[in-house]
């Protein structure tokens, strides 16, 4: 059973749906023994950092999520589940989960593309990852699949080890984060297609 995390942060319906989609039994919970006896989580989100951390506070996820990352269940965060497994967020000024170390940052202002173009913040539409090597996560994809990203502000791990792979935009920034039992997708991997839908697919059967 994967078990997905509710704790107000929006977008679990999609998640819950890519999910069954791929044959997964699967349960949106927020209850304590569920999150614990599930097979894996998945830590989605959309919001800011600041109410999704006094959620996950105020509901007590944030020890289940500290307990569970160290019984070494496989664990998925999904945009903002990719940032506030991190110390710190510059977003709210919000001290975070502290899984991970690093920090999360904000997207500079005066962004430019290739051709001159100003960039919008927040980084909203497709890219692709530049993956610097292998991951079970990242199995079947192709250089060229695109995925889909909606944010104003991104992880940076405190070690490079834990970057995965990045994403250029305006900055290379890291798209794809992991430590131990836990991989975050700063996308959603949920309206990325089958990409995507092959990433979700690669976390229901990974042994970290």
């Amino acid at each position: 059973m994967i078990a997905i995390i509710d704790y107000e942060a929006g977008n679990l319906t999609s998640v819950q749906r890519a999910v069954s989609y791929l044959g997964k039994a699967c349960v949106v919970t927020r209850d304590a023994a569920q999150l614990l006896e599930a097979d894996r989580i998945i830590f989605p989100g959309v919001g800011a950092a600041g109410s999704a951390m006094e959620s996950l506070v105020r509901f007590g996820i944030d020890r289940i999520l500290r307990d569970a990352f160290g019984m070494g269940k496989p664990i998925l965060g999904i945009c903002l589940g990719s940032q506030v497994i991190l110390e710190y967020s510059e977003e709210n000024d919000t001290a975070c989960l502290g899984l991970v170390p690093g920090s999360v940052k904000a997207f500079p202002q005066d962004m430019h593309g290739p051709d001159g173009r100003r960039l919008k913040v927040p980084h909203m539409g497709w890219n692709r990852l530049l993956c610097k090597g292998g991951h079970p996560i990242l199995e079947g994809l192709d250089p060229r699949d695109e995925f889909y990203f909606v944010h104003g502000y991104y992880p940076q791990p405190q070690q490079e080890r834990h970057i995965v792979c990045r994403t250029d935009y305006g900055i290379e920034f890291p798209s794809v984060i992991g430590f131990r039992n836990l991989i975050a997708t700063q996308f959603h991997p949920e309206k990325s297609g089958r990409p995507g839908l092959r990433i979700l697919n690669n976390f229901c059967q990974w042994k970290p």
